[in-house]
């Protein structure tokens, strides 16, 4: 009987650790997936953003709209190229 308690243990064991590899495994490749997910949808979202900040407010003053631009770049939004064309317009007009 000690040798078949035995058997059973070390089979509930490695099913265990089998288990839990598996379950970590799962878990590592869904945050790979969600990764490239995310990945690939800020490589999309970019386009319908940049033309958001481009009208600026009617009646704002030019540092109101320069302050804004450079929240805008600070958060991420615009890049380094399109801050420096809307500080050109801004600039220009």
């Amino acid at each position: 009987m000690p040798g078949l308690l035995r058997g059973v243990a070390r089979t509930a064991v490695i099913a265990g650790t089998a288990t839990s590899v598996s379950n970590r495994v799962s878990k590592r490749q869904g945050e790979r997936w969600a990764a490239q997910e995310q990945q690939q949808y800020a490589q999309q979202a970019p386009a319908p953003q940049a033309a958001a900040p481009a009208p600026a407010a009617g009646g704002s003053s030019t540092i109101d709209q320069l302050k804004e631009l450079g929240e805008l770049k600070a958060q991420g939004i615009l890049t380094e190229e399109e801050f420096a064309a809307q500080k050109a317009k801004i600039l220009g007009s």
